[in-house]
């Protein structure tokens, strides 16, 4: 086993390595780096860990330095596994419950549909996006969008990480608020916004905060949703046992067993008993859990929330895309829509300019003018437009518990980041420790949840 130890054969195999991993890249501007790997192998002229001086083994320098040897290594391995592998991503909020609870840990598979060359790289390493109240990059550096080839492509029904279409712009106080959503609500007061939640902070669209939903329409597909079943292409959505709805359910009068609720796993929040019905107004339940409760003793009747127009509150047409008054849609009733594709060109109206306007300006970079009923983009007067990127349809299982494509439209695929593969801790918020780990979920791969 000496060849182990041959320099000739570390470098054959870690230069390998590295030159297939140049060419997943593209960039061949990457291989002045064998050089180096030559060198650290082979010929061992260059002091590559310069800061280390000669120390006699077992000073105390020494090991400092072996440690901090150590932690160079692991930041830089760490960097590549998250860029180009996996990335450790928290269910914060209940969108997709039944399917992924809030307090989910999970690693992101970015090979699933490709990893994204970093478009913002001067950045902390291992930090998303904020740091200390602060922002953890700088726009110094900007790169265009490229995907490395990954494993598929996003397919209808997938689980997809995505970055929030409307997260380049954010205020300082409510990050995680949607300002485009509360300049509306606002009259389009932007300055009274700022003014009240600022400052107004603009990130770049590799740094806009991630949310996770089911991609429910690809590109080129047509989306309904009637009475709150989806509809894609006139085909209604496969029957999953995950999907929740919000039900009115009338009791005899009081609270049903909170212990039944807990080990049906309800939702706390949820289960708000309104004496006044008496019963729960508003309990996001599946099909199945639905049922269960009409069987209840208790229980005098159960009926399934369904929006007809005009919306109930807080929905209104300046919370559902595209946000103007021509359509008379429902977060239950919505649509049809179809989702743009790269190639595909429209000619744009009145009627449907709201449906493309972001995507012509934020996503596809352009310049938009209205003018007297005409479209001038970048200067040039028009009556189509092609679209240059494939864009998804995101909803969370959670239907009436979710803000997703029905409140912010279409999702462009360079935000897409990957899929959720592995649920590897999880938390109940809601219970004390440790009867609020999950055992069940730990170590749970998310496609046979």
């Amino acid at each position: 086993m000496g060849f182990w130890r041959n320099k000739w054969f570390k470098f054959a195999l870690w230069g390998g390595l590295y030159l297939l991993w140049v060419i997943w890249l593209g960039n061949y501007w990457w291989l002045l780096g064998l050089p180096v790997i030559f060198d650290l192998y082979v010929t061992k002229k260059v002091k590559w860990a310069f800061w280390r001086r000669k120390e006699k083994k077992g000073n105390f320098t020494d090991t400092l330095l072996d440690w901090l040897d150590a932690g160079i290594f692991a930041v830089v391995a760490a960097m590549v596994i998250k860029i180009f592998w996996f990335e450790a991503f928290t269910i914060p909020s209940p969108s997709m419950e039944k399917t992924l609870f809030t307090g989910d840990y999970l690693f992101v598979s970015k090979v699933a549909y490709g990893p994204k060359i970093p478009q913002t790289p001067l950045s902390v390493p291992l930090v998303h996006n904020s740091i200390f109240g602060g922002e953890s990059y700088s726009t110094l550096i900007q790169n265009k969008y490229r995907r490395l080839k990954g494993f598929g492509k996003v397919k209808r029904y997938d689980i997809v990480v995505f970055s929030f279409p409307h997260g380049d712009t954010v205020l300082k106080q409510i990050p995680q608020a949607d300002y485009y959503q509360m300049v509306r609500l606002n009259g389009g007061d932007r300055e009274a916004i700022v003014a009240a939640y600022g400052p107004m902070i603009v990130r770049p669209k590799d740094k806009k905060d991630n949310y996770v939903k089911r991609c429910v329409a690809i590109p080129g597909d047509t989306l309904q949703v009637i009475d709150g079943a989806v509809y894609v292409n006139r085909k209604k959505e496969p029957q999953r046992n995950t999907i929740q709805s919000s039900y009115t359910v009338v009791t005899k009068g009081d609270p049903i067993n909170k212990i039944t609720l807990d080990d049906m796993r309800i939702n706390p929040e949820d289960a708000q008993f309104d004496p006044s019905l008496p019963g729960y107004p508003d309990i996001s339940l599946t099909a199945e859990e639905a049922e269960k409760f009409s069987r209840f003793p208790a229980v005098l009747k159960i009926e399934e929330n369904i929006d007809v127009y005009p919306p109930d509150y807080p929905d209104s047409p300046l919370m559902l895309f595209p946000f103007d008054t021509l359509r008379r849609w429902t977060r239950d009733n919505y649509g049809p829509i179809w989702i743009p594709q790269a190639g595909a060109t429209v000619t744009l109206d009145g009627k449907n300019i709201s449906l493309y306007r972001r995507i012509i300006t934020s996503y596809e970079d352009n310049s938009l003018e209205e003018k007297d009923g005409k479209f001038f983009i970048n200067g040039e007067e028009t009556t189509t437009y092609t679209f240059r990127q494939d864009y998804y349809w995101m909803m969370g299982d959670n239907r009436h518990n979710s803000l997703d494509s029905r409140y912010w439209g279409f999702v462009p695929e360079d935000h897409i980041v990957g899929t959720p593969y592995l649920v590897w801790f999880s938390r109940d918020r809601y219970r004390s420790f440790p009867q609020s780990i999950r055992w069940n979920r730990i170590f749970k791969f998310v496609r046979n949840i």
